[in-house]
């Protein structure tokens, strides 16, 4: 056993419990087979269960080695994928190749990927839409939840309006929040939908700057780079009412935020309020308008 702090779980839904930082598959994105192998021995030992991946990070390239790397622990772990895919023949091949590539014959969770639009929900609902493959391989066994991941209010709502989700994966970060108002609407309405809460961009800071060099290619947006800010940004998200939060895509920053998640404690309403006014002059990376009363 090793002498690192364990990580905590919470519950995620049906006696199913999740360590509260889980695994992003972008971690093992350009790194050797055998140093991804090492990344996910080391977070196993340290009590992570919840591992996410999907077919559009780096081209397969996370599938491929993040299923090589959880061979020795599949039964023991909480294994989550994705599709873009919104016809019902894209999203049942897209299924098919993944559980190929993860060396798996079922996920535990499934999701609908970057929902994002109208149209996004439409295709996936309609006839011959995605939705009609999920729901097929929950009762065939294939997927034991199904999920969305979203990347707007509206349609993560809608979704959880018209879809039996189990869970929604959304971004819930403290500049977002503050300065785009966005993301409590998902999460008192997942609430009141009994759809459990999974985080997205818990140390995401903002967009680039124009010319800015890229210091995490894997990262769309900045992250918090100062170390004591991104244990409290941290620390706001798992604060949330949420199950986990999945970190940014490198292994430095996946290690931090296992530290900060082994030794987890909710931020204090004085440490919410310094936290949120650092944000005053930062730009979010999503914005969802008020709507006026």
């Amino acid at each position: 056993m090793s002498a690192q702090m364990q990580l905590p779980r919470r519950l995620y839904k049906d006696n199913v419990e999740l360590s509260i930082v889980g695994l992003g598959g972008i971690v093992v994105c350009g790194v050797s087979q055998d140093d991804a192998n090492q990344i996910v021995a080391e977070a196993f030992e340290r009590g992570v269960n919840y591992y996410d991946v999907a077919p559009s990070y780096f081209d397969g390239e996370a599938e491929i080695k993040l299923g090589n790397a959880l061979k020795p622990y599949r039964s023991r772990v909480f294994l989550a994928c994705k599709t873009e895919k919104r016809d019902a023949a894209g999203a049942q091949a897209a299924l098919d190749e993944s559980l190929r590539r993860a060396h798996t014959d079922y996920f535990d969770l499934y999701q609908f990927h970057a929902v994002t639009t109208t149209q996004d929900l439409e295709q996936i609902l309609a006839p011959g839409g995605a939705g009609e493959v999920f729901l097929k391989a929950k009762q065939a066994g294939k997927v034991r939840f199904l999920g969305a991941s979203c990347h707007s209010v509206e349609a993560a709502i809608a979704l959880m309006d018209r879809f039996p989700l189990d869970s929604v994966l959304f971004p819930i970060n403290f500049v977002n929040f503050a300065q785009g108002n966005f993301g409590p609407q998902v999460i008192e309405h997942a609430k009141r939908k009994g759809v459990a809460r999974l985080a997205l961009k818990a140390m995401a800071h903002r967009p680039w700057h124009e010319n800015e060099p890229h210091t995490h290619p894997k990262a769309w947006y900045r992250p918090v780079t100062d170390r004591a800010l991104a244990r409290q940004a941290l620390r706001f998200t798992l604060s949330e009412d949420i199950t986990a939060a999945i970190p940014p895509g490198d292994a430095d920053n996946f290690r931090f935020a296992m530290d900060v998640a082994a030794t987890f404690t909710p931020l204090s309403a004085e440490e919410r309020a310094a936290l949120l006014a650092t944000t005053a002059e930062v730009e979010p990376i999503f914005r969802y308008p008020a709507v006026a009363a």
